[in-house]
């Protein structure tokens, strides 16, 4: 179910992959959907605005965040890298973000965290939202950040904030780990659609994933959030089973949680 429950709200990284979809989506939830990313996004649709910018850049984000009543922040870097984007984007650009909120009057914030929080835990583990953070990458610490950063302006000045920890979010799942982190975007729709309409979310964390059989995190803290997933990938897993290898148990990429992450050197690629 779509609820309208924001005049206008921003999506930041609308031109990523999963931004572009949430564009076309998100427009039910509110009357405005303003957009912003650091790259080009098109002619602003009907019921649209544009912002182009840096989130490093404090000015910029004053402005993007001027006016508007809820923000859905899916902007930044959203891969394993070298420190120095990361630290422009994803620790500058958030606390901009949430400084600009602060000062613009802005209650509610939906932050893409990821999975990668939780990397260093094992896939023999089924881990709750209690269990602290173990991030696989500098990505991965970020993302840490950002659920800590959040926190503070929650405690400090009360916004709210749903941390939404992605798993794998793409129109199928592409390998066996995928089968426990898959996320659908209409179930990504779905608890974003829940985490902004919900009456009180105060500082919350959820784990994002479909309904998938094989799964290494329980949600069951966040049910205040209302998130129903109606996909899962267990559609897909005789297609995975019969298409890849099965997994090395020795090798930390199938021990992990994180998968690749936790083999990948400061510049992203993967360690020898």
């Amino acid at each position: 179910m779509t609820i309208k429950s924001h005049s206008k709200i921003l999506l930041t990284g609308a031109a990523g992959g999963i931004g572009k979809k949430l564009r076309v989506l998100l427009k039910s939830n509110c009357d405005t959907l303003r957009l912003s990313d650091i790259v080009d996004l098109g002619n602003a649709n009907e019921g649209e605005e544009i912002f182009v910018g840096d989130l490093a850049d404090s000015k910029f984000v004053e402005k993007m965040v001027d006016g508007v009543h809820a923000i859905v922040h899916m902007g930044g870097i959203s891969v394993e890298g070298p420190f120095g984007p990361i630290l422009q984007a994803n620790i500058l650009g958030l606390y901009n973000l949430y400084e600009a909120a602060r000062m613009k009057g802005v209650k509610r914030i939906i932050f893409a965290s990821s999975n990668h929080v939780v990397g260093f835990y094992k896939q023999s583990q089924t881990i709750s939202l209690n269990d602290p953070p173990r991030p696989d990458g500098l990505y991965g610490v970020s993302k840490a950040f950002g659920e800590d950063l959040s926190r503070f302006y929650f405690d400090r000045y009360g916004i709210e904030t749903v941390c939404l920890r992605i798993g794998s979010c793409f129109d199928k799942p592409k390998d066996r780990r995928m089968l426990a982190t898959w996320l659908s975007i209409n179930d990504l729709y779905r608890l974003i659609t829940a985490s902004l309409s919900s009456p009180v979310v105060e500082h919350s964390i959820a784990f994002a994933t479909s309904k998938n059989s094989v799964s290494w995190w329980n949600n069951n803290q966040a049910k205040h959030i209302g998130y129903h997933p109606q996909d899962t990938s267990d559609v897909f897993k005789e297609e995975i089973f019969q298409t890849t290898v099965a997994p090395d148990v020795n090798d930390p990429i199938a021990i992990f949680q994180g998968g690749a992450y936790v083999a990948m050197g400061p510049h992203g690629f993967i360690s020898e």
